[in-house]
């Protein structure tokens, strides 16, 4: 008895229904053997049936158990699922809501780019005594804010072509990972504002080359652009391409921020024929960018790659990217510089939050140190070993606007990147579609009916606009502060609340070494067992 009830139960009543009502108009219509009847009911049969079929599927299917107790009423749960994220980022989400950049965030640089009114009313919407609020302190004889074309010369003793860079500029974002169109947008934003643009590992493509904007050529594990059919470095095309005057610094990455220690996998079928002649690598056969690097496999062998890159180079800026892991590895790294006598001319510093591109779940939220402790630690160690003056430091990391520029070069930062703060000038919405090659805005897809919708001219103005906007902030931030350029923000300039009743200067939270500590012993407990432990002959810890 209780199985013959089971159609009229609620699990399966709609596909009963669904199988009645189809059932009566067939019915009703050979009934009544009227042509016009037939024509009325053909599109509610074709309707009802459709749905009964779909029910009858459900029930067949073995994938999904929910389907298979609620026939076609559980596809509407898959719906919501499917559709969560856009109704909660337009009509559920605060202002201060929202994951990896609120609204506020995303609203301002949109508004900065398009040169609209920026300006919030009636007052913070942030909760100032809640822990982990940090603000910055002002002066009571605030300087005239001067130009906001800030910048730093990038460029070793041992460098004979520095670059001066612009203290804020686009991250690594390959072409591949971006469409053409956006890689356009991108340089051309960057050529008419004067700063630079990361190429991203993927290699130099024509559309980064095509309107003459500066550029840093990245070079990953796998050494797109300059590597044998083996995969192997390849020096001579290295230095053929970076002889190119566009080419203003070579950057080696050694990992970066949402996957460190994560290699990566362009599959065979989504290598074209344009990726695989840019990148180096054969048709049919999947792009493998390795874990680690073939190059070298040790620090000391490591800094003889630096100071190779920037030989081949003609004496441009050669530096490395990171996100720190093992606080001795990098110690090891400072070893082997003092060991061989080889500087990078900079190091980038990524953080675990940053990252446009898709990653393991567990890599992406909790491997890697975050990028304000990374440039701290990073800044101390050279330092410690008396390099600081002669290696800049850039950072990224979650970095969108003036504050968070003031914030990490108050830590010890040069310059700073952003990659995803450009990408919502391009007109991104943070839709979280960027792995799926479905970019709802053309910005991160190679499907040329998605790219189109990208207007290069249009988002080129964005792109200079939102650089310009964001550096008219910085400029206004440092003459409320009583400072004329970036370089003199120091820790004391910034506080951070602990608690609701206790605040802490980032000078105590990001305590300094004194010059050449490490190298007299220091005994401070952030540097003092991981220097003990660094070996500049590896990577792996001592004892």
């Amino acid at each position: 008895m209780e199985t013959l009830l089971l159609p009229f139960s609620p699990r399966y009543i709609v596909l009963t229904i669904c199988a009645v009502v189809t059932a009566l108009l067939i019915g009703i219509g050979i009934f009544d053997q009227n042509l016009k009847v037939w024509e009325l009911l053909l599109v509610p049969i074709a309707v009802f049936g459709a749905l009964t079929l779909l029910g009858i599927r459900d029930l067949l299917q073995k994938n999904h158990a929910v389907l298979r107790n609620y026939p076609i009423s559980a596809h509407i749960r898959f719906l919501l699922e499917e559709i969560r994220p856009e109704m909660r980022q337009y009509f559920f989400e605060s202002e201060k809501d929202g994951m990896p950049f609120s609204r506020d965030t995303r609203a301002l640089v949109y508004q900065r780019a398009k040169m609209q009114l920026d300006k919030r009313p009636f007052g913070t919407q942030e909760d100032v005594y809640r822990e982990g609020y940090e603000w910055m302190h002002h002066s009571v004889a605030p300087k005239a804010r001067g130009a906001a074309e800030f910048r730093v010369t990038v460029g070793g003793p041992d460098c004979t072509k520095s670059y001066s860079a612009s203290v804020f500029n686009i991250s690594a974002m390959s072409f591949g990972a971006l469409s053409p169109n956006a890689v356009r947008a991108l340089n051309i934003g960057a050529k008419k504002g004067g700063f630079a643009h990361d190429t991203g590992e993927g290699g130099v493509s024509p559309y980064h080359r095509e309107n003459g904007g500066d550029l840093i050529w990245e070079i990953g594990s796998g050494y797109f652009g300059c590597r044998n059919r083996d995969g192997s470095f390849n020096p001579e095309e290295f230095a053929r391409v970076a002889a190119d005057d566009q080419i203003k610094m070579v950057e080696l990455k050694i990992s970066q921020g949402a996957k460190p220690g994560h290699g990566g996998v362009l599959p065979a079928a989504k290598v074209s024929e344009e990726i695989a002649k840019i990148r180096g690598v054969a048709m049919g056969e999947d792009c493998i960018s390795p874990a680690t690097h073939g190059a070298f496999s040790t620090p000391l062998q490591m800094m003889a790659f630096i100071g190779e890159m920037r030989r081949l180079s003609g004496g441009k800026p050669a530096g490395f990217k990171m996100c720190i892991g093992h606080p001795w590895e990098f110690l090891a790294i400072c070893k082997a510089m003092l060991e061989t006598g080889i500087y990078p001319d900079f190091i980038v510093v990524d953080g675990n939050e940053g990252g446009t591109g898709a990653a393991p779940l567990e890599f992406m939220d909790h491997l890697g140190m975050p990028m304000r402790e990374g440039v701290s630690f990073v800044h101390n160690a050279l330092i410690g070993i008396n390099a600081r003056d002669r290696i800049k430091i850039g950072a990224a990391g979650k970095i969108a606007t003036a504050f968070d520029m003031a914030r990490a070069m108050a830590i010890g930062a040069d310059w700073c990147n952003s990659a995803r703060g450009f990408m919502f000038a391009l007109g991104c919405i943070q839709s979280l579609s960027c792995h799926t090659d479905r970019c709802p805005t053309g910005v991160s897809t190679q499907d040329p009916t998605r790219a189109r919708a990208l207007v290069v001219p249009l988002k080129t103005e964005r792109v200079y606009m939102y650089h310009h906007a964001t550096l008219h902030a910085l400029s206004e931030l440092l003459a409320a502060a009583g400072l004329d350029h970036p370089k003199q923000l120091r820790p004391i300039h910034f506080s951070k609340r602990t608690s609701s009743t206790e605040v802490m200067s980032f000078a105590k939270l990001y305590p300094s070494l004194r010059p050449g500590e490490l190298i007299e012993g220091t005994q401070d407990p952030r540097f003092r067992d991981a220097w003990a432990m660094a070996r500049a002959d590896s990577f792996q810890a001592a004892g």
